[in-house]
């Protein structure tokens, strides 16, 4: 024995990822495959109820300014049909002709929520911060 130093011997610590991976891949291939059929879109808004809400809200007929969304997810503006794309530009001229009024949307529950999504986004855009939401029971 010549001066040589023994090895020691060090257990290097090993973890198997193997089963973590293979789980990983699966919840990712899942969710890959559902994702197409999801619908978010197609959420159905409630009809309004006979219960009364603690601020009540008033449906004039002769608002100024009334939004109905058809079932066909078509709007109306003041009884006028308009695109989405002119929603904001003629909700700006109303609010500025009418800057106190409130806007009310009627909106039939079998029209999708991405057009009261829409619509609510245009009456932000023009400047609305306050909406009535009048559902009919």
């Amino acid at each position: 024995m010549r001066g040589r130093i023994p090895k020691i011997a060090v257990d290097e610590p090993n973890i198997n990822i193997t089963p973590l991976i293979d789980v990983v891949f699966v919840v990712l291939i899942a969710f890959i495959m559902i994702a197409p059929l999801l619908e978010l879109d197609q959420i159905r808004l409630a009809a309004g109820g006979k219960a009364l809400s603690h601020i009540p809200v008033r449906t004039d007929p002769q608002s100024q300014i009334q939004i109905h969304v058809q079932a066909d997810d078509s709007v109306k503006l003041n009884n006028e049909i308009i695109s989405l794309s002119d929603l904001v530009k003629g909700l700006r001229s109303l609010k500025n002709e009418h800057p106190d009024a409130r806007a009310q949307l009627f909106h039939d529950k079998d029209a999708r929520f991405g057009t009261y999504q829409s619509v609510k986004n245009s009456l932000e855009n023009a400047g609305f911060e306050e909406m009535d939401v009048v559902l009919n029971p």
